[in-house]
């Protein structure tokens, strides 16, 4: 990862074949997983995310189906994503608004650098545009 304070795409590494199949593997992350979770069965006209995380950090991956985040800092740079590929995850860092849609049938897996607290959510966007 080039900078931790930026989202970004990440390839990790597929060993396999057409023949047998392909198998991803997430090393190297830049933090130690402390959860992990998917969603699944998301209607593809629904915009979901609409939150910000204060300290969590995560690296997203498009397991089957396509996904497109809409990313935004504190600054206000937007920045879009399109997760297509299982072997590609994307960065999120802390302090930044998402938005994503799924595609029909996709499942979004997440690797989280902390484990579930309501209180690292920012769910409100004029709370989030104040926050320093």
């Amino acid at each position: 990862i080039q900078d931790l304070n930026r989202p970004q795409l990440i390839d990790f590494s597929k060993v396999g074949s057409s023949a047998l199949g392909f198998i991803t593997i997430a090393e190297k992350l830049p933090f130690e997983i402390k959860r992990v979770y998917w969603t699944y069965y998301a209607p593809h006209e629904v915009i979901r995310g609409h939150h910000a995380h204060k300290v969590l950090r995560q690296v997203i991956f498009s397991v089957s189906g396509i996904i497109k985040f809409e990313i935004e800092n504190t600054s206000g740079e937007k920045l879009s994503f399109v997760l297509d590929s299982p072997e590609v995850g994307l960065y999120i860092p802390k302090l930044h608004w998402r938005r994503m849609q799924f595609s029909h049938n996709a499942v979004l897996l997440c690797l989280a650098s902390e484990p579930y607290t309501e209180e690292d959510y920012i769910r409100d966007y004029d709370s989030f545009k104040r926050w320093i």
